[in-house]
């Protein structure tokens, strides 16, 4: 008794062939869900939580290169701050009432950074003439 020869050739290969694509497949939608599943994460971990929505930039001037004057408003009060490389200092701060900005009228978006250059360059005339 002898036992056939094993199948050489196409018929053979089609097999292996069809499996190796297959666990391909599988292993290249596996990374593409852990992409998205890292993605989503990220995502979730880097959304400001509910603090962030209470701060908003009013406006900001350039006093240097790579200075600035920014204009924050912080609930019902404004700070006046200046801003460096490596530094936040306030300078001001003040009511929101006490604020002449067209931000206060309703349906007015807040002023760019033209209208907040105007306002403090009003604001530090009055405080260097009283």
């Amino acid at each position: 008794m002898t036992t056939p020869p094993a199948p050489t050739g196409a018929g053979a290969a089609a097999p292996e062939l069809g499996a190796s694509v297959l666990q391909m497949m599988f292993g290249l939608a596996v990374v593409i869900a852990l992409m998205f599943a890292c993605l989503w994460v990220i995502r979730r971990l880097s959304a400001p939580r509910g603090g962030g929505a209470a701060i908003k930039v009013l406006g900001a001037a350039a006093v240097g290169p790579r200075e600035r004057v920014v204009l924050v408003e912080l609930g019902e009060q404004v700070l006046v701050l200046g801003v460096a490389p490596g530094s936040v200092t306030r300078l001001h701060d003040m009511k929101r009432s006490e604020l002449p900005l067209p931000a206060d009228a309703p349906g007015t978006a807040a002023p760019g950074g033209k209208a907040f250059a105007a306002w403090l360059k009003q604001a530090t005339e009055r405080r260097n003439a009283g």
